[in-house]
C-alpha cells in the first residue's frame, strides 16, 4: 500500500510520490505535499509549455522561467 499525503494541488489525501522528484528545497516541499497525479499532470503541462514557447533547458532563463511555472501551477493555480 502507497503512502498518502495531503495534496494540495488537489486539496484531498491521494498517493505520495515514491522520491524527490525536483532538486533543492523546492524538492522537498513537492515531495511532502504534491501528488503523484498532481505531478503527471505537471509533466504534461511542462511539455506542453516547453514545446510551445521554444524553451531551450540549457538557458538559465527558460529554466527559470519553467521553475516559475511549476510553483504557479503546483501551488497557485488549483485544477489549471
Amino acid at each position: 500500500m502507497s503512502k498518502k499525503i495531503f495534496c494540495v494541488y488537489f486539496q484531498c489525501k491521494m498517493k505520495k510520490l515514491n522520491y524527490k522528484v525536483y532538486p533543492g528545497n523546492i524538492g522537498k516541499i513537492i515531495y511532502n505535499h504534491i501528488s503523484k497525479n498532481a505531478w503527471s499532470k505537471w509533466l504534461l503541462y511542462q511539455t506542453k509549455l516547453i514545446n510551445e514557447k521554444k524553451l531551450n533547458m540549457t538557458k538559465e532563463k527558460d529554466i527559470s522561467f519553467l521553475e516559475k511555472e511549476m510553483i504557479n501551477f503546483l501551488f497557485k493555480n488549483n485544477k489549471t
